[in-house]
């Protein structure tokens, strides 16, 4: 049977994506599953799955989607940050390269030809490169990762879950929505991220209630966000219905 796991880092990334689908926990890791039929009437599994932001929350997200069975392929999605004014927040790119900035190693993803890109093709990019940074990027390091790496976006847990599909022996795909853009200026996020990838939502909330000046930027951030997810499960569908 076929099983397709499709790992993010936050439930709000999938949540277009997933509805009607089975919901459950499991150590921490929030799971969702859907049954299709492929092109020949056999039967597989779509597993969705979120622990947290970095590329051990990923690891560990793989590994409760795999519980059940080896999966023939893995997707990672969620939102990135823009490392170009080309990428523009609100929209969903497949990913055709990913960059380890911990080690500099390079995956290539195995979307570019099957993949229906509509939405790629009309903002001018058939697929582009991503690096993973072990930290969310603030202004001064997106300008660092885009001038080392020459990248289009940035995330946290791509490159991870790429090493892990080699390491399989699997397709490897990526997809990701721009949650923010290159020259945007955001508060510093890794503050309140917690050791698992957890992000402390409430502590958050208090950093900002007392911070007007911030509210405009975090609108059109959760604005942005939200128009990204579902871009994304737009193009999730197309691939997944491959």
């Amino acid at each position: 049977m076929k099983r397709v796991a499709i790992i993010a880092a936050m439930p709000g990334e999938l949540k277009f994506l997933v509805r009607g689908w089975r919901h459950e926990r499991s150590n921490g890791v929030e799971l969702w599953r859907s049954g299709f039929l492929d092109k020949n009437g056999e039967g597989g599994e779509w597993i969705a799955a979120c622990a947290g932001a970095g590329v051990e929350a990923a690891t560990r997200a793989l590994a409760e989607a795999e519980k059940d069975g080896a999966v023939s392929s893995v997707i990672s999605t969620g939102w990135a940050g823009a490392l170009s004014k080309e990428f523009a927040p609100g929209h969903a790119f497949d990913v055709s390269s990913v960059i380890d900035a911990r080690t500099g190693e390079r995956f290539a993803a195995d979307s570019t030809d099957r993949f229906p890109r509509s939405q790629n093709r009309d903002l001018g990019h058939p697929g582009c490169s991503l690096v993973t940074s072990p930290t969310v990027a603030d202004y001064a390091e997106k300008r660092r990762l885009a001038a080392t790496y020459e990248a289009g976006m940035v995330d946290m847990e791509a490159a991870g879950l790429a090493r892990l599909a080699a390491m399989r022996g699997i397709p490897f795909y990526c997809v990701k929505g721009v949650s923010d853009g290159y020259s945007d200026k955001l508060p510093d996020f890794n503050r309140f991220i917690s050791t698992d990838g957890q992000f402390r939502l409430v502590r958050f909330v208090v950093f900002a209630l007392f911070r007007p000046w911030r509210w405009p930027a975090l609108m059109r951030m959760g604005e942005n966000s939200t128009r990204a997810a579902q871009a994304m499960a737009a193009l999730l569908f197309n691939l997944l219905n491959e």
